[in-house]
């Protein structure tokens, strides 16, 4: 019960944190490019690499890894602005953010993982 107590907590504070973060972010970008979902989802990447690395486990990790991030990141918004993206025929938009959205994303976990294991 402790832990989902925790998760509820993280997940609570990690939408919070993406809807602000997110919306402040894009009103900095003037374009129809999804940089608020991109920057959190990045953001994330490295933040959770970076707890898996440093293996923090149990609560904490239920708290900050399972509810935290699992909130503050969001491949369902980011699936939705692909379709977007696409429907709106702004192909080059699209493909740049599926190509940075994986691949800064998995390199950026992976630069967490080290990090943390240096830590």
């Amino acid at each position: 019960m402790n832990e989902i107590l925790l998760v509820s907590a993280g997940g609570f504070l990690g939408a919070i944190s993406r809807f602000v973060a997110s919306k402040q972010i894009q009103t900095w970008n003037k374009t129809s490019f999804p940089a608020g979902t991109l920057a959190v989802n990045l953001i994330g990447s490295f933040l959770l690499g970076l707890l898996v690395g440093m293996q923090v486990k149990g609560e904490l990790y239920a708290l900050f890894g399972i509810g935290y991030m699992g909130a503050f990141t969001t491949f369902s918004t980011m699936m939705l602005e692909s379709e977007q993206l696409i429907h709106t025929k702004k192909n080059k938009l699209f493909y740049s953010y599926m190509i940075i959205s994986y691949i800064i994303g998995i390199a950026l976990a992976f630069c967490g993982l080290i990090i943390g294991k240096m830590v």
